[in-house]
């Protein structure tokens, strides 16, 4: 029977202890566009075996891991302190979750404490089950379109077994566009169209030879956040982008509020950026500046905030 590519949907729910399936049911559906996957880390014994005749033996399957990739709409929940249906991704990803009741949810980078999610994959009559899964996620905002999460998840996986699809309902908020934000550079009002954030986590996968899959828990263990803005050319007196770049000028970079709902807004923080490369750009005619940023700072780095 052939599949649909737009039959698929994705179910995730954090896990009460690392690899336990937690068994995601119709309420814990996350929309997600462009699913893409691959079977990370497989491997395949190769059998180079000295014999009177040419050619090899038939290899031997010892284990993979799956890694799935999607992106999601950065959006709220539509009540403001009630936290996102993103929210297991953002804590799979080494992200702590701190939730102020009635007025705002924030995530930052942790570096202890790792949460885990189970992912169930379904594929048009199939399904791939996910346990332990960790992975990386970058945002992209781009003036007048939906702020987006990229996110690569990896787990051990069971399947694919035969399963007919959820009913499932998602959470009906539809994201704010990326308009009318104050952003700023320090206290630098800069004109740009499009901002990234990467959180640039390390994903390692030990091996393990007690493990059915050939692989032991799969650890966040180091990260550098990374990104990049486009705003339009100043004069020196104005704002000294590229002096700024040779001087090593630290300074934060805002957003300010995307959204005009309670419930429905977010704001992304970054405390000390770095600018990494500086070259020029072309917008429309008039020039831009393409600039690389290094977030400093331990697990302050940066935030994403709710409200």
């Amino acid at each position: 029977m052939a599949k649909l590519v737009k039959r698929e949907l994705i179910l995730v729910k954090i896990e009460s202890s690392y690899g336990v399936d937690a068994t995601p049911g119709a309420s814990d559906a996350i929309l997600v566009e462009n699913i893409g996957w691959s079977f990370a880390g497989a491997r395949m014994v190769e059998r180079a075996a000295v014999k009177p005749s040419l050619g090899m033996l038939q290899g031997i399957f010892a284990g993979t891991l799956m890694e799935v990739t999607f992106d999601v709409e950065v959006k709220g929940s539509g009540a403001a302190g009630t936290a996102p249906e993103v929210g297991p991704l953002l804590r799979a990803c080494g992200m702590a979750e701190t939730i102020d009741a009635g007025t705002s949810v924030e995530y930052a980078p942790a570096s202890a404490g790792h949460e885990s999610v189970t992912l169930y994959y379904y594929e048009d009559g199939s399904v791939y089950k996910l346990t332990g899964c960790r992975g990386t996620v970058s945002v992209n905002l781009e003036t007048g379109a939906a702020g987006k999460f990229s996110f690569t998840i990896t787990g051990h996986v069971s399947g694919p077994t035969d399963a007919a699809m959820p009913t499932v309902s998602y959470d009906a908020t539809t994201p704010p566009p990326v308009i009318n934000a104050s952003f700023s550079v320090g206290s630098y009002s800069a004109v740009i169209n499009a901002l990234s954030l990467d959180l640039g986590n390390t994903i390692a996968t030990p091996p393990s030879m007690s493990a059915e899959d050939g692989y032991s828990e799969i650890i966040i263990s180091d990260r550098d956040v990374t990104g990049s803005f486009d705003p339009e050319a100043t004069t020196v007196a104005a704002k000294n982008w590229a002096g700024e770049w040779k001087a090593g000028t630290a300074q934060t970079i805002t957003t300010g509020t995307i959204g005009s709902t309670a419930g429905n807004q977010y704001e992304l923080e970054i405390s000390s950026a770095w600018y990494k490369e500086l070259s020029p750009g072309d917008r429309d005619g008039l020039r831009t500046y393409e600039i690389g940023f290094g977030a400093a700072g331990d697990d302050d780095a940066f935030k994403i905030i709710f409200s």
